[in-house]
């Protein structure tokens, strides 16, 4: 399904589906740890690839989302390559990383089975999307300028990835996505603005120094 296909049918505009804006303090935290940024942005992109696969495997009779997904999980690839490059360009060597809360906080407020549970993947991933492109969209103005352009390119690209997410929510539950993307969001916006102490892509502001990654 194109993407003009998945507005069409329902996909939701970035400006509506997060319920509160990046705080301030988050983006100078960012700025400020940009070698911890880094390396967990790529592990973000990593992870957006598996999830979009497993989603294909987890619905492998719904064809639409397969090859919608298919696609998307190749550009998040492309997208850890391309931050790999921009990582080795600013001497940041990847390492392992210890995982925010974000995505596994947000993952527990989804239903358990079907149905229900794919509405709810399809949606988590949207506001996902959704936060990243705004994120990318606020960093783009304050870190070096190699790095603004693919953040520039990569807020775009994510604000697209959103739209797949939320077409094909639309074509799951017509009539009840948009009621559960809003109780979902509001999760969300409580992750991303309440204060942690390690500085991750989709963290909150730091309340504390950073514990070592």
């Amino acid at each position: 399904m194109s993407a003009r296909s998945l507005r069409a049918a329902g996909a939701a505009p970035l400006a509506s589906i997060l319920r509160a804006p990046t705080p301030p303090r988050w983006v100078e935290d960012a700025v400020g740890h940009l070698p911890e940024l880094l390396r967990d942005h790529a592990n973000c992109e990593k992870k957006a690839a598996s999830s979009a696969l497993a989603l294909m495997f987890a619905y492998a009779e719904d064809t639409p989302l397969a090859l919608a997904l298919s696609r998307l999980a190749r550009e998040e690839l492309r997208h850890f390559e391309q931050v790999v490059r921009a990582m080795s360009a600013l001497g940041v060597p990847c390492a392992r990383q210890r995982p925010g809360r974000y995505a596994q906080q947000l993952r527990r407020a989804l239903r358990s089975s079907d149905p229900g549970r794919k509405l709810d993947l399809l949606l988590a991933a949207a506001l996902i999307e959704a936060r990243s492109a705004e994120r990318f969209q606020l960093l783009a103005v304050r870190v070096p300028a190699p790095l603004a352009r693919l953040y520039r390119e990569l807020g775009a690209s994510e604000a697209r990835h959103f739209e797949v997410y939320t077409g094909l929510a639309c074509g799951v539950a017509p009539a009840q996505w948009q009621a559960r993307l809003g109780e979902l969001a509001a999760r969300e916006a409580e992750l991303v603005t309440t204060p942690e102490r390690l500085l991750r892509f989709h963290s909150g502001p730091l309340h504390l120094r950073p514990t070592p990654a």
